[in-house]
């Protein structure tokens, strides 16, 4: 890639995942920084990313002897004290400083944005209108028009949605020029394969017959679930609703955000299905990376899961649970399991239970035989290559989705020569690996949790069923149906009750789970422990390490195999630290294998071999090819948005620059009531607490020409005049701050100092501006939570009744909050910030003491019962952290805190949680 490109201009730069973006940056980095006398920031990091760049440039100060090279400095908590972060960035140097605490510092002018050199934006596809980093961007572009911006992304999908998104994007980061790199650009082709190229053995995998039946009954039940939400008339575009889209890892979580401005008027049932999705997807994975016996317990707790819960008065199972397809699901895990022959006279259609003679099936997952075969290859290339031909170890790695299946593996790869059964140790042929000894003892541990999940499931459906008992007797209806749906509603099941699943009525989980004690005496003979399982010990999980030179040695790097999860930019690290000769990808990752292309092309005296596995046919497949096909249909679309698109001439942020439009904009036109024209050359401005710059209203009143004054503040969370306070609260937050009692003491102190005080209930602008959605915060509507909309309603008019001065303001946005702040400033003096400080501080307190504190743990004390505004400061003062809070005894609570309030505050923390 051309590397003399970011550094000389300013520019979005959009790569392909997988092709090094970090280290695009970490070079552009160590330019500036062996440079000096550069003041650089990072913005939208993360603490890995921090870890690593900050290793990658003291490496790269050592190797070029950079004297003047800083490395990287993070400024990512509170507790560093003002001071502290003001000498920092007078002396200079690269820092990454998390967005809450770098808006704050631009604001104050802690950090002068003239004095910055440069902003260096990574994951800038998180970038949007309302985001605190595009508010930091605006802030930066208006004080400093000299310094750089470059921005930096390597996920192109978020780019394509919506009405011209690049532009947009564009916009927002105040950027003119997009440069993209997709793999099949020529230049990244061409680097990438014009050297030496890594060898690749491409290896499909078929399925059992057992997983292609239930992968498609999976994608049935899929299939009829999505088809169930388009007839819902929800009114929205459908057209991404397909099969194909369900594969997308993200496809539940877009649904659920398509519906979310409608939730409250979204019946019941659509709601059970857009969970049943998420569950259906979470099978289709587990039956691909879990072992036989972990994919049947997964299911028994899938059943259980959808039982109703204690006090449910409606018949909730999920309608994919009474298809066919559902039924074949059940039965087929079962079977690759343990099977048998049917009792005579018995249908699995009449009992649900297992015949007596059973036998153990567990059936290997495919890729296991696979595996062994590949490192048996491996094992004898490196026996006749002995000599190394290269700077690569010998190192085996292999690379899977997640750390479930590494440890699956390792497991695999231990026990796969351990065979105990007679018929094969006599045998004159050496025996194949087998995951034999594995299974049967994974299945020995599954029949001892079957038996205390049925006792717990009992008991819990007993108690569900009690509730339910005590419910219909207070409604007359004692002799009804008991836990059973009405006759009405078994008729409408599809296909009638018999035919909706065999041996699955309405309480199937505990009917599946409870088998014969002969048929469990059966299995387990079966799979009984020989002489070879009684001499096997379990895994050391704690060693205390002493002697540890007798018993520990390093390992040799060319005897080692590595299994390590896919974990994205990281495995660029592993790649370089390990040195591979041979990698397996036990699933497709189509980043890692340009990690490979770009590490192969990198060091051209290392030879690597990667085998690449995947099940051919399967969702696995179809989600690596379909995940391809969307990258590279996102990067055309860029590309071709790119050529159209129209450039954008103002990016200084600055509002409209023509001194006489600026002067009309404070030009006070309200003049009604015997009033006067007036004009200020200041500003409105408005005084907002620290904590409140998470939220977007801060940033959205920026871009209204208000000039935000960021403040610790006691009272309120912003000052308008210097007799309007407001406190604002989200409605999640209005109902936690109900329960604990802290909105009580908040309305209180904003009455003591302040004439006009308001409560701000602000909605989300993506979501329904009504109380109806909080009504039901559980996904099963219990009669508890039935009445909680009226009871919120309730508490609000017990709020204005107990405080009648105080005033609400419903607001359906942040965008019409910042309308209503306008209004409210309108004709109104400016309020002082050193007020707005001192109010509601003791005598000589510091207004800037609690600055120096971590804010989060903060609001987590102030949540506690019994803490309030007027004691949580002594608390913070004398109390280190919150573990020593929780540790405090009640006497030592009482002289802090007094009687009452420390009474409250050790109850919280020594209460049982087991209690009722």
């Amino acid at each position: 890639m051309e590397a003399h490109r970011p550094r000389s201009e300013d520019e979005l730069v959009l790569l392909a995942r997988g092709l090094g973006l970090l280290h695009v940056v970490i070079n552009l980095l160590h330019s500036y920084d062996a440079a000096g006398n550069n003041l650089i920031v990072v913005v939208g990091a993360d603490e890995r990313e921090n870890g690593w760049i900050g290793e990658a440039l003291a490496e790269h100060a050592v190797v070029s002897k950079s004297p003047m090279a800083r490395g990287l400095s993070q400024v990512n908590t509170d507790a560093m004290s003002v001071g502290t972060r003001e000498k920092m960035y007078s002396q200079g140097g690269i820092f990454s400083i998390t967005s809450r605490i770098l808006v704050v510092d631009l604001l104050s002018k802690l950090l002068n944005p003239e004095t910055i050199t440069g902003l260096v934006v990574l994951h800038s596809e998180r970038v949007f209108a309302t985001s605190i980093e595009a508010f930091i961007i605006r802030i930066y572009r208006q004080m400093n028009k000299a310094g750089f911006l470059k921005a930096f992304s390597d996920n192109p999908e978020p780019f394509t949605t919506g009405f011209a998104p690049l532009a947009s994007m564009m916009r927002n980061l105040f950027l003119r020029k997009p440069s993209l790199w997709p793999r099949f650009h020529v230049t990244v082709a061409k680097s990438l394969e014009g050297r030496k190229k890594a060898e690749v053995i491409e290896l499909e995998v078929p399925m059992t017959d057992g997983m292609k039946d239930v992968q498609n009954a999976v994608l049935e039940c899929v299939e009829v679930s999505i088809g169930e939400l388009r007839k819902a008339d929800t009114g929205l575009e459908l057209d991404d609703w397909t099969l194909d889209s369900a594969l997308h890892r993200s496809f539940d979580v877009i649904i659920r955000r398509q519906l979310d401005p409608l939730w409250h008027r979204v019946s019941f049932r659509t709601r059970q299905i857009v969970n049943d999705l998420t569950v259906l997807r979470s099978i289709l994975h587990a039956l691909l990376t879990y072992d036989a016996v972990s994919f049947n317990k997964y299911l028994d707790t899938i059943l259980a899961a959808h039982q109703p819960p204690p006090g449910s008065t409606r018949q909730n199972q999920s309608p994919w649970l009474f298809l066919d397809a559902a039924n074949t699901i059940f039965e087929t895990a079962k079977r690759r399991v343990y099977s048998g022959k049917a009792m005579e006279g018995e249908t699995p259609a009449s009992s649900g239970a297992l015949p007596d003679s059973l036998r153990a099936v567990l059936e290997e997952q495919p890729k296991w035989s696979l595996l062994a075969e590949i490192l048996d290859e491996i094992e004898r290339d490196s026996y006749l290559n002995h000599v190394p031909r290269d700077d690569s170890n010998g190192t085996i790695l292999i690379m899977c989705s997640d750390q479930r299946t590494c440890a699956q593996l390792r497991e695999y790869l231990q026990n796969m020569h351990i065979h105990a059964t007679e018929e094969t140790q006599n045998e004159d042929e050496e025996p194949k690996p087998s995951a034999m000894f594995m299974m049967r003892r994974k299945l020995c541990k599954y029949l001892d949790w079957k038996k205390d999940f049925a006792r717990v499931s009992a008991s819990l459906f007993a108690e569900n069923q009690k509730v339910l008992d005590g419910f219909t007797d207070q409604r007359g209806n004692s002799n009804g149906y008991r836990g059973k749906a009405p006759p009405n509603k078994r008729r409408r099941v599809r296909g009638g009750a018999a035919a909706a699943g065999p041996g699955r009525p309405v309480n199937s989980s505990f009917q599946t789970v409870e088998d014969k004690e002969s048929q469990v005496a059966s299995l387990m003979a079966d799979i009984r422990p020989t002489e070879v399982d009684a001499m096997r010990k379990d895994e050391v999980a704690v060693d205390d390490l002493d002697d540890m030179e007798d018993y520990f040695e390093l390992y040799e790097m060319n005897d080692l195999l590595v299994i390590h999860p896919y974990d994205g930019d990281m495995d660029e690290h592993v790649l370089e630290e390990v040195r591979p000769r041979y990698v397996i990808m036990y699933e497709p990752d189509a980043a890692f294998i340009r990690r490979v292309e770009v590490y192969r092309s990198s060091h051209e005296d290392r030879n690597v071999r990667v085998y690449f596995m995947y099940y051919g046919g399967s969702v696995e497949e179809q989600r690596y090819l379909s995940a391809v096909r969307r990258e590279k249909d996102a990067f055309t679309r860029l590309i071709k948005e790119k050529g159209n698109m129209a450039v954008t001439l103002t990016l200084d942020g600055t509002a409209p620059t023509d001194p006489q439009e600026q002067f009309l904009r404070t030009v006070n036109t309200r003049i009604a009531g015997g009033g006067r024209l007036a004009a200020t050359a200041e500003p409105p401005r408005i005084v907002v607490d620290v904590r409140e710059f998470r939220s977007s209203l801060a940033s959205l009143l920026h871009g209204r020409s208000i000039l935000v004054v960021p403040c610790m503040l006691t009272v309120g969370d912003y000052v308008l005049t210097p007799t309007i306070c407001i406190e604002r609260k989200s409605v999640r937050d209005l109902i936690s701050s109900f329960k604990n009692g802290r909105l009580f003491n908040q309305v209180e102190t904003m009455l003591q100092h302040y004439k006009h005080p308001m409560l701000l209930i602000e909605f989300d602008q993506n979501k329904s501006f009504t109380l109806d959605p909080f009504a039901d915060n559980s996904f099963e509507k219990t009669i508890k939570s039935a009445d909680d909309s009226k009871d919120l309603q309730s508490k609000i008019v017990l709020l204005t009744i107990a405080f009648p001065r105080l005033k609400i303001i419903w607001s359906s946005s942040p965008y019409q909050t910042a309308e209503i702040f306008a209004e409210l400033k309108n004709k109104q003096e400016e309020p002082d910030p050193i007020k707005a400080v001192q109010v509601g501080l003791g005598q000589g307190e510091d207004p800037y003491e609690r600055q120096s504190f971590n804010t989060t743990p903060q609001d987590m004390l102030r949540a506690v019962p019994g803490v309030t505004a007027k004691n949580v400061m002594r608390l913070i003062l004398e109390v280190a952290d919150l573990r020593e809070v929780s540790n405090l005894g009640e006497t030592e609570l009482d002289e802090m805190v007094g009687r009452e309030a420390g009474r409250q505050v050790h109850r919280f923390f020594n209460r049982s949680v087991l209690d009722d």
